[in-house]
């Protein structure tokens, strides 16, 4: 493992996504755990990716967390995909988590309601639950939730919003092998905006995989610029990032 310090960001390099995974749920767990001391209740953001596959299934395993005291909200689905669909959101968090733990409350976008009334309601959620840990993604794209360089806004006055998604966004479920063509991947989703990730005190970042490299590079070295919304991570303290050694292959 090589540690090394990029503005705000903490940086852990692993040889493998599975050991990268691993340590991630190590230092999640302990930092739960100890959160968890201080307060009686605390709120978790999970991103549903396949990159998230291996600090998942670690992180499930730590039955010391006093998971009947976190709450869950998700932090993008698609427009259109029902509470349970396989393909949404909301099923792969349910296969992956959700159905693993007891959480206390787990709250879910419902892709099916009228987008602007769900950003309002999912909104006011997270006003009355504030996040303390956002557990995160990069896309190939450099976006954080769904806020693709074409949407992202670091100055966003609402926590959730509904976005139109960029070809090079929807390419990458394909990638990721979610989807068989990209005309099957949905055009629109609601997301939670970048000032709502980073309300939390707390950041998780786990990033696999080449495909991700130059993103990776962009996100810790480029500058603070909405053409590479997790660029704005390192403005950020308290932000942990993990990769494996395909995602670190293009940091000098």
């Amino acid at each position: 493992m090589e540690r090394r310090i990029y503005q705000n960001i903490t940086l852990s390099i692993y040889q493998t996504r599975e050991e990268m995974g691993r340590a991630a749920a190590r230092e999640a767990a302990d930092y739960m755990t100890d959160l968890i001391d201080k307060k009686q209740r605390i709120n978790c953001v999970l991103a549903a990716a396949p990159s998230q596959n291996e600090f998942l299934k670690a992180l499930v395993e730590y039955a010391d967390i006093d998971w009947g005291r976190v709450n869950a909200f998700h932090m993008d689905e698609y427009v259109g995909f029902a509470v349970g669909d396989r393909r949404a959101f909301n099923g792969y968090l349910s296969r992956h988590i959700f159905e693993k733990v007891p959480f206390g409350e787990v709250f879910l976008i419902n892709g099916e309601a009228d987008p602007e009334a769900e950003c309002r309601r999912y909104g006011a959620l997270l006003w009355d639950y504030p996040p303390d840990i956002v557990f995160m993604g990069i896309g190939e794209n450099g976006h954080i939730a769904f806020n693709d360089p074409e949407v992202a806004d670091f100055e966003d006055a609402e926590l959730v919003k509904a976005v139109k998604l960029a070809r090079s966004c929807r390419q990458q479920q394909v990638n990721d092998g979610c989807f068989a063509r990209l005309e099957d991947v949905p055009t629109h989703a609601i997301t939670l905006t970048i000032p709502a990730l980073l309300n939390a005190q707390k950041l998780f970042c786990m990033v696999p995989g080449i495909r991700k490299a130059q993103a990776v590079r962009n996100a810790l070295t480029g500058p603070v610029s909405e053409r590479c919304p997790a660029s704005i991570l390192q403005t950020k303290p308290g932000t942990d990032m993990y990769l494996d050694a395909e995602a670190a292959s293009l940091l000098p």
